[in-house]
């Protein structure tokens, strides 16, 4: 659904601020995926950039009901503020942008899983700079989210990246993100490194 030229995305029960109290995947070793991030312009033009996910470990269910608890009360500001304080959790590479993450979640889909990941900031406001943008229209968006799919042997085709996000919680519980984008980022080609 698109809203005032800002995507909406509901995840509903694949999300993972892997917002539901489904069991994480537990410690294990640190797991690495690449991707492709993919723009198609409003014009036409595609835009790609590679993308590097290193996850060091996985947040605890303690540090998601926080960071549930945190976006539940106060929304992006407050879970933000809360990200800000947690451990680094791994990073985040866009092209050269390398970005600390602050949450990181899998949730168990058939063989597969869905991996949600958070940053603390922003990464870049895609579109911020085109005529009649207004600065102050990027009041709020203070975080990153990644949402990606993968199979048993850690490949996947289904992601978002949503580079500067407002995020909140619907009336139906579903995770919902806000991308400042006009058009949004997908992810192709992920594979485990």
């Amino acid at each position: 659904m698109i809203t005032s030229s800002k995507h909406l995305r509901r995840w509903g029960g694949l999300a993972v601020l892997v917002v539901s109290t489904a069991p994480a995947a537990r410690a294990g070793a640190p797991e690495a995926y690449k991707a492709t991030a993919s723009l198609q312009t409003a014009a036409g033009t595609t835009i790609t950039s590679p993308v590097v996910i290193s996850i060091s470990r996985w947040s605890t269910d303690a540090e998601r009901d926080k960071a549930r608890a945190a976006l539940k009360s106060g929304g992006t500001t407050a879970v933000q503020k809360e990200l800000a304080g947690a451990a680094e959790v791994g990073t985040l590479q866009v092209g050269e942008i390398k970005t600390p993450l602050r949450f990181a979640r899998a949730l168990p889909v058939g063989e597969g899983k869905v991996i949600t990941l958070m940053t603390a900031q922003p990464i870049a406001h895609l579109g911020a700079g085109l005529p009649g943008a207004k600065p102050a229209e990027k009041v709020g968006y203070d975080v990153a989210v990644v949402i990606f799919q993968v199979d048993g042997a850690g490949k996947g085709d289904a992601g978002d990246l949503a580079p500067a996000a407002k995020v909140k919680f619907d009336e139906k519980g579903a995770f919902v993100v806000e991308d400042y984008a006009g058009e949004a980022v997908r992810l192709v080609g992920i594979s485990r490194k």
